[in-house]
């Protein structure tokens, strides 16, 4: 795997720019203080997610330090660099033969969210500054140290480095990270994925975003506010066969051109060649799902007190808690304190963001059937209704008493057409069926499943189980690595019909669906990274604290003439 050292800045710059306060101080992009909701959260990354690096250096936070207003200077060598090069922090006119404390400076970065008991609003993400311990040395008699270390995975740009004795910063210098750009493979044929990888990204909203290019299309943007700086994203090859090339860059949502000439000259990005080298055929539609970690906040949509019985001890579990629409789940509730009959109810919402005041959308209860409880236990299958996705709530009511709940967590899913004998002949892919007959209109005018096209042909991709808040009410498209658009599936129940024309040469050409973080609330319109693919959902991505699994969907077409 190649590996592309990104380009340097002017030692000078460091000078210019290490002047970062020691003081950690929380700072937030996309929305001022003044319009921070009641019930923000500042979004706890799941433990779990794969492939994070560790706290630099002994991971250790440093105790609190002061800054004198004057202090020497420490030597490093090199100043500049990327993760793994070879540096030497080296002191002297300290007191001698003394403790002295190294510190590095570095960052946590995370998402912002409103969590409403009926929606969840993406507001943006935040950091902070903090310090770590770097090492502790012993300066020698006449007051001199060296310590020899390399360059930590962490986030990119420039990291003070404090020489701590007695709680007081007697000396400080500073190293610049630079990043790194690696793809992997280099060739392969349409439809290969090809890992992105790009270490030493930013915390802070200049720094924090890179985009990808595929032959100067935009493709997607990336983050890496869990993934302390390093982003490993897939995209998929696309054709014709030839030479392609993959750029990546500084960018919120899309790429800062002369980000030389910036503040944050540092973030200047790299392209790599791809070499497609054959077109095999359009193969099968997939799914790729994020990273199972283990939410970090605890509310659930949809699940709330109101309403519930007071002094009901009941327990309801499912055997099922997560699957796609009309998944059968058995749901089992001891401990109720009635007997006879109770009704099974689904909670969801409907309404909509487009034409809306006040109130877009309200609760709303779709009937599951009638349950027989007997020694105040209830054991009966249920099926998940055929509606929007993400959390709802399987309700048991007397009368209009909630006696015990229990969410699930709809998935989205490809939908498959059949032939007349049954057989599936296409997972999501269909003709356009352009009448406005009732029976059209009510699939989205999607018509016979086919992966074969004419080019200018109208065709389209059926996906169930949608959501409807910002984080999983919309999917971005690519086409040929080219980002085109975006669908959303609340207005519909969930079931969302992506309507595109197959256009291009004869051969294979593909889609891709990606999460997106939808900012056209006016609402919460300044939020950044918005509108656009997310490629980094996978381990970065404010859904997975709350346990969504919003996913990546690929297809592929065949053009014939």
């Amino acid at each position: 795997m190649k590996q592309i050292r990104l380009s340097r800045v002017l030692p000078s710059a460091i000078a210019r720019v290490l002047v970062a306060a020691t003081i950690p101080v929380a700072l937030f992009a996309g929305i001022s203080s003044a319009d921070t909701p009641a019930n923000t959260i500042t979004l706890t990354a799941p433990s779990n997610i794969p492939g994070v690096a560790a706290l630099p250096f002994t991971g250790l936070t440093a105790p609190a330090f002061t800054v004198p207003a004057t202090f020497s200077n420490l030597t490093v060598a090199a100043d500049q660099g990327v993760t793994g090069t070879p540096m030497v922090v080296s002191g002297s006119g300290l007191p001698a033969n003394s403790s002295v404390e190294l510190t590095w400076s570095t960052n946590s970065a995370t998402w912002l969210a409103d969590v409403e008991p009926n929606t969840v609003n993406y507001l943006g993400t935040s950091y902070s500054k903090f310090t770590v311990v770097m090492a502790t040395v012993t300066t020698d008699g006449s007051g001199s140290f060296s310590y020899s270390t390399k360059a930590p995975a962490d986030f990119g740009g420039v990291h003070d480095i404090y020489a701590v004795v007695n709680g007081v910063a007697l000396a400080h210098g500073g190293f610049e990270l630079l990043r790194i750009l690696s793809v992997t493979p280099k060739s392969g044929p349409i439809g290969t994925p090809i890992t992105i990888t790009y270490t030493s990204m930013g915390a802070s909203l200049y720094t924090g975003g890179a985009e990808v290019l595929w032959d100067n299309h935009y493709t997607g943007e990336m983050q890496a506010n869990w993934t302390r700086g390093t982003a490993s994203v897939t995209i998929r090859a696309a054709g014709p066969v030839g030479t392609h090339y993959i750029q990546v860059g500084n960018a919120i949502s899309f790429m800062y051109l002369n980000v030389i000439q910036s503040p944050i000259p540092y973030t200047n990005g790299g392209m790599v060649a791809f070499k497609v080298t054959k077109d095999r055929g359009p193969g099968s539609s997939y799914i790729t799902w994020p990273a199972d970690v283990a939410p970090t906040v605890s509310q659930v949509t949809t699940l709330s007190t109101a309403g519930l019985d007071p002094a009901s001890k009941a327990v309801a579990t499912l055997s099922a808690t997560s699957g796609p629409v009309l998944t059968k789940t058995t749901l089992n509730v001891t401990g109720l304190p009635i007997n006879g009959t109770a009704n099974l109810v689904w909670s969801t919402v409907v309404g909509n963001r487009v034409n809306c005041a006040s109130t877009c959308w309200a609760f709303s209860s779709i009937p599951l059937g009638s349950a027989t409880i007997t020694n105040g236990a209830i054991n009966q299958q249920i099926t998940v209704p055929d509606n929007l996705g993400g959390y709802h709530v399987v309700q048991v009511l007397s009368g209009s008493t909630i006696e015990a709940q229990v969410p699930f967590y709809v998935k989205e899913s490809i939908v498959p057409f059949f032939n007349t004998a049954g057989k599936v002949i296409s997972s999501g892919l269909a003709t356009a069926d352009l009448s406005n007959t009732p029976t059209a209109l009510a699939a989205g005018q999607s018509g016979v499943g086919s992966h074969r096209f004419k080019d200018g042909q109208e065709f389209t991709i059926s996906i169930k189980g949608v959501g409807w808040t910002q984080l999983d009410n919309t999917l971005g498209v690519d086409y040929d690595n080219s980002y085109i658009g975006y669908s959303c599936g609340f207005n519909s129940n969930g079931y969302m019909v992506v309507h595109l024309k197959a256009i291009g040469a004869p051969g294979t050409h593909i889609i891709d669906l990606y999460p997106m973080l939808y900012s056209l609330s006016p609402s919460f319109a300044s939020t950044p990274y918005g509108m656009v693919p997310v490629l980094s959902s996978n381990r970065d991505y404010p859904g997975l604290a709350l346990g969504y699994q919003v996913p990546s969907m690929h297809f592929a077409i065949t053009i014939v003439k």
